[in-house]
């Protein structure tokens, strides 16, 4: 059976693969985000969340290839695209305050970058990438509940300083999209990266 291999340490997007009945094998990539981001944002917020998904995963696929004869990456990043600026982790508690004064009360999109590469035989055989907007329509909270919301940690490591499956749920008013792709990985666009690369989503499924 082919292993897929998830190239991230998001626990979000391990949720999701298992909630959607997928046991993935996690290898952190440990990618340079802020540099790879860097090198490619001349090409444009879509080719840059893309390479950053790519990166991630070919970090790991060489690790992959000899673990593993028949498996598939899985790499992804996501950013939000508002006022033509890409914005990623905040990482401080002063950022993410920024970033929501910034975002109360507007719709942004939500870009998060895919990259599948398949192993056979214990070599990479073909690689694919794709990218999966979804657009949040963010509300307003209050001064009192941003600063409820910096103080539980949540948005400090979340890309746009959000993240609609915890405490941040309650600040979004919807959306126009995938909801998954907001959580970290599009569930729909990967099964669709997943056939591209000769692979059904079905046959990954755990068995019962």
């Amino acid at each position: 059976m082919t292993v897929l291999v998830l190239a991230s340490a998001s626990p979000a997007r391990l949720s999701v693969l298992r909630a959607a009945g997928i046991d993935p094998v996690v290898q952190v990539s440990g990618v340079d985000e802020p540099a790879v981001e860097a090198a490619h944002r001349h090409l444009g917020p879509d080719a840059t969340v893309a390479a950053l998904a790519a990166a991630k995963a070919e970090a790991v696929l060489e690790d992959v290839a000899h673990r593993h004869r028949d498996a598939v990456v899985v790499g992804c990043d996501s950013m939000l695209l508002l006022d033509g600026r890409l914005r990623g982790k905040p990482g401080t508690a002063e950022v993410a305050r920024q970033d929501w004064a910034e975002m109360a009360g507007r719709d942004a999109d939500l870009l998060t970058g895919h990259a599948v590469a398949r192993v056979v035989d214990g070599r990479p055989v073909d690689r694919v990438r794709d990218v999966r907007r979804t657009t949040i329509r963010f509300g307003t909270p209050t001064p009192a509940e941003v600063e409820a919301y910096l103080a539980t940690g949540e948005p400090l490591q979340v890309a746009g300083s959000l993240t609609i499956d915890g405490y941040g749920g309650w600040f979004v008013e919807g959306l126009d999209g995938d909801p998954s792709s907001v959580i970290g990985i599009s569930l729909p666009l990967t099964r669709e990266l997943l056939a591209r690369v000769g692979l059904a989503v079905t046959d990954l499924w755990r068995r019962p």
